[in-house]
């Protein structure tokens, strides 16, 4: 089966598939979103009276077919369908005839993808907050773990001052809380039904209730002004996956902390021999390249925000066929950030920290600092206690 909406003589099959690109494939993960749009629309037009009980239970069982369809990863997409809302209009003309023809009545495949993709953004976005409460728990339970540890604290990645782990592990922590705050954001924000928008300029004539569609679909608002429906697509993706790359930004800095720290060299912690890879020729290496990854992985969502930042810059208002490029990159941003947050959460669940070696590592120059306060509180001024330690650091290292 071919596009529904081609007026003209079918195109070369090479040129066909350009204009598709991936959607064929991404779709497949909009389809049961599709689904829950598309019965929604078909019970607000029965509402309206546009569908009868007969034409709405035939929509509603054939939908439920392809969403059950989908889950067995049994419903397919043909590339000359162009995409999954043609697919399933296709199988609905088919399964139901006369009520199939009648299900895209008010609205356009625009508004159709976009409903769909922020049911799907919902849905993931409620997924990562989910990962990253893991992730911030499973923090939580390494710092009690070693709460009584104390181990070197850094800065100019030189040792400088005594911390604990619960204060570097915490820190983290926070900082998911604070990402935690981002994710939110993005949430609330696509958390807004584009469905009667049509292509961007409202529907006519017919009138829609779209008020209904909107709660029916678990949406907090309806998104009003149509054009801005369309301006939408890529903003919002961008803020998506601006939050995703927040969640990342956390997770490559620990991930570059704990590289260092399980080095031979300074070997404060360990990650469990599962987590960790061989070298197809040196016998006796255990690398951790599950941090590498991770830590790597933070580029990668970065990279796809930014393809879609600039992407939909410069493009006039109304809609432009270039925000369907704006589909892949948003899916696997997503994905990249809810798989990182897993392996690191696994992580965390099997580190362990050597309480002997964080000791061994608090030598003695990382109290200088606090030696130097000790003199100000029996009254001597900050900047002379300062010169004086420091004098007796230095003594110490010639003498070493």
């Amino acid at each position: 089966m071919s596009t529904l909406w081609r007026q003209t003589e079918e195109p070369d099959p090479w040129f066909a598939a350009f204009l598709a690109g991936e959607d064929h494939l991404l779709d497949l993960q909009l389809v049961p979103h599709d689904c829950r749009a598309s019965l929604a629309h078909a019970r607000m037009l029965h509402g309206i009276g546009i569908l009868d009980d007969a034409e709405l239970a035939s929509l509603e069982a054939g939908l439920n077919e392809v969403a059950d369809r989908a889950a067995w990863g049994q419903f397919v997409i043909a590339p000359g369908e162009e995409d999954g809302h043609t697919a399933i209009e296709n199988f609905l003309t088919v399964r139901c005839g006369e009520a199939g023809k009648k299900i895209h009545t008010g609205r356009s495949r625009n508004d159709q993808v976009l409903t769909a993709v922020r049911l799907w953004e919902k849905d993931r976005l409620g997924a990562v907050l989910a990962a990253l409460d893991a992730y911030a728990a499973a923090l939580g339970a390494a710092a009690d773990r070693y709460v009584d540890v104390a181990m070197p604290g850094f800065t100019h990645m030189q040792a400088a001052m005594p911390t604990t782990v619960p204060v570097w592990l915490g820190s983290f922590a926070a900082a998911a809380g604070d990402d935690r705050r981002y994710v939110e954001l993005a949430l609330a924000s696509v958390d807004q039904c584009p469905l009667g928008t049509a292509a961007g300029f409202g529907v006519p004539v017919i009138p829609l209730d779209r008020a209904r569609t909107a709660a029916e679909l678990g949406f907090a608002r309806v998104q009003d002004n149509p054009m801005y429906a369309q301006l939408s697509r890529g903003r919002l993706e961008t803020l998506v996956l601006a939050a995703c790359a927040q969640v990342m930004h956390g997770l490559n800095r620990l991930a570059s902390d704990l590289l260092l720290f399980s080095t031979r060299e300074f070997a404060l912690v360990s990650l469990p021999p599962a987590l960790c890879t061989g070298s197809s020729l040196m016998p006796q290496k255990r690398n951790a390249d599950v941090l590498e990854l991770v830590r790597g992985s933070y580029h990668v969502v970065v990279g796809e925000e930014t393809k879609i930042r600039t992407m939909t810059a410069g493009l006039m208002s109304g809609y432009n066929r270039d925000v369907q490029l704006t589909k892949g990159p948003v899916m696997r941003g997503v994905a990249v950030t809810l798989d990182c947050l897993r392996a690191m959460t696994m992580v965390l669940e099997g580190l362990e920290v050597d309480a002997a070696a964080c000791a061994a590592a608090l030598t003695d120059e990382l109290y200088a600092t606090e030696r130097a306060l000790a003199l100000v509180a029996r009254g001597v001024p900050f900047r002379d206690a300062y010169r004086q330690v420091a004098a007796a650091e230095a003594g110490k290292r010639t003498a070493g």
